[in-house]
């Protein structure tokens, strides 16, 4: 049977359906093609996939209740990746209304989609997002995540509860990743890379946040997928060491799961920007404001879970990383 990959055109989903296609999967992606940012460049990954064998898309808004039914009634699928959503933390502030629809609404008719399949895994997009207002480093799923300092963060961490569950519930095997900063060739052209890039091979400023002193776990976009395809290959299952007078935030009772991946490297966000200044070969004008509402001053994944469980280790410095998204740049740009 099909995998179904919702988000199919968007950055993450777009690399995940080419993996499984690489493997000999049929995927069935679906995308509603919106214009949060430029549909040029979600078009453009979409013609990268419509050629290749056994891949189908369908034009979709996973919020459409009648046409998530009809899309399961029509394929089964005993396996889900679910990377659809609205994103962005700081349009969350000012259009909460989209997130509502597309990350909870939407994210429901996924789980009821996956529960009348009887679909053996269900593997979904959380964020580091859901850390909020935790300090502890490096974030470990067995911390508690309840201070969500952004909409987008609270729909993240609704998503993980819903899961939960339906996982509970009706048995439905449920994985959360929490993905920390992904960055890479096709990237979303909101994300500090891009924009940064633009700006300095443009000669235009960039805005630096919390003058700079930020760390992001930055998280390079092929050991994302490697750690997406090595979790929806281990369906999760109950923990038989989970205890509820002692309940981890990070097992359950149920065959449900969440995972950070990320690098487990946090990078200063002056030396991510000295990284592109050496890729680009030119030198940014900074202009620095303070932290953003909604913003966190810095991230760290703790993957020893995921390590663990699947043998997943990230292994793309960034240096590296940033070097082959300014060369993308530069040739779909003609920079």
């Amino acid at each position: 049977m099909a995998v179904l990959v919702t988000g199919a055109a968007g950055f993450i989903g777009s690399y995940v359906s080419h993996r499984l296609l690489d493997r000999g999967e049929a995927v069935v992606g679906v995308d509603d093609l919106n214009d949060y940012y430029d549909p040029r460049l979600k078009d453009a990954r979409l013609a990268r996939l419509a050629p290749r064998e056994g891949f189908s898309f369908e034009k979709l808004d996973i919020a459409d209740r009648a046409g998530m039914e009809r899309l399961f009634a029509g394929h089964g699928f005993d396996r889900v990746v679910h990377l659809a959503a609205q994103a962005g933390v700081r349009y969350s502030i000012t259009n909460p209304h989209a997130y509502v629809h597309s990350n909870i609404a939407g994210f429901q008719n996924v789980l009821e989609g996956c529960r009348h399949a009887r679909t053996k895994h269900l593997v979904y997009a959380s964020s580091s997002s859901v850390y909020g207002g935790n300090a502890k480093l490096p974030f470990s799923v067995s911390d508690a995540v309840d201070h969500p300092l952004s909409l987008y963060a609270a729909s993240k961490k609704a998503n993980e509860l819903f899961a939960h569950t339906y996982s509970h519930l009706f048995g439905l095997p449920t994985t959360a990743l929490r993905f920390f900063t992904v960055y890479g060739p096709w990237g979303r052209p909101d994300m500090a890379l891009f924009t940064f890039t633009r700006n300095i091979l443009a000669g235009k400023p960039i805005d630096v946040f919390n003058n700079g002193r930020h760390r992001r776990d930055f998280t390079y976009i092929d050991d994302i997928v490697e750690g997406v395809i090595r979790t929806l290959d281990r369906p999760a299952a109950p923990d038989p060491a989970f205890d509820p007078m002692r309940p981890d935030p990070g097992t359950s009772s149920a065959p449900w799961r969440v995972y950070n991946i990320g690098n487990a490297q946090p990078v200063e966000l002056l030396d991510y920007i000295a990284a592109i200044e050496r890729a680009t070969g030119r030198k940014a004008v900074m202009n620095m404001l303070p932290l953003q509402p909604g913003d966190v001053p810095d991230t760290m994944a703790d993957v020893g879970a995921l390590e663990r469980d699947t043998g997943y280790r990230p292994s793309t410095p960034v240096e590296i990383g940033v070097e082959r998204f300014v060369r993308w740049y530069r040739e779909y740009h003609g920079v």
